[in-house]
């Protein structure tokens, strides 16, 4: 399975970062053995497609209805009208400010797949949750309920990012990725069949240049969804090294 590399900028970008972006897009493109999109502000998408070409851009939110009464909310269609061409959905900090629900989680999903977007489903725990010894059970508790009931494909992947790790500097050990993401697998294929295989399962939670290779390496380990270390072409670059290694 090829490895999926995803830049995501959060609130983070103006015009005046195009140039980086199209240098992000330029180096990402030397990968050929990799997958890789960069998700930016929806302010950005439109100038941001006309900055990189072809190289994948992705919105961070959709909203689950196509249109309406929804003040300041974005939808799959807008974000696929603008030039995107993936986005993500129920990351943490999404979970915790918005007070996102599992239940509106799948709605975004199945809104994203209406739309003809891919999608980056986040799930995670706590560092409260992981010390009390409820990191599976929660983590397992919204793929559960966060999935969508259509069929997987290729439009989907899960991202598992723990809470604790995300723009912290920590990172998870190797060996409670590797116990994570079997058990993600294990419920994916439970729940599609010899489709949950085929499903990416990327890791987030301050991956960056120094640990991308170990991270990678690890089994189920299918990517990454990359926060501050998506900035700069600089910064992205060493991940996208380590990834294309793994497919040599």
């Amino acid at each position: 399975m090829r490895k999926f590399i995803v830049g995501n900028w959060k609130m983070n970008g103006t015009s005046n970062d195009l140039d980086e972006i199209a240098a992000i897009s330029a180096v990402a493109q030397l990968y050929t053995l990799v997958d890789s999109a960069l998700c930016v502000p929806a302010t950005l998408i439109t100038r941001a497609v006309t900055a990189v070409g072809a190289f994948p851009i992705g919105g961070q939110d959709c909203h689950m209805q196509r249109a309406g009464a929804h003040m300041g909310c974005v939808s799959a269609d807008m974000l696929s009208d603008a030039g995107a061409v993936l986005t993500i959905i129920g990351h943490s900090e999404r979970r915790a400010a918005q007070h996102e629900r599992d239940a509106d989680i799948r709605a975004k999903a199945e809104a994203a797949k209406a739309a003809g977007l891919q999608a980056i489903l986040c799930v995670g725990e706590t560092l409260e949750e992981r010390e009390a010894g409820k990191a599976l059970d929660i983590v397992l508790g919204q793929v559960a309920h966060s999935l969508p009931e259509a069929a997987a494909g290729a439009w989907l992947s899960v991202a598992y990012e723990p809470v604790w790790a995300i723009g912290t500097g920590r990172v998870a050990e190797p060996s409670d990725v590797a116990d994570m993401h079997a058990a993600i697998r294990a419920a994916l294929v439970a729940r599609y069949g010899p489709e949950g295989e085929k499903i990416r399962i990327l890791y987030g939670g301050s991956m960056n240049g120094d640990n991308a290779a170990q991270l990678l390496a690890v089994p189920n380990v299918d990517g990454g969804l990359i926060g501050g270390a998506s900035l700069t072409a600089a910064k992205f670059q060493p991940i996208l090294v380590a990834a294309q290694a793994c497919g040599e």
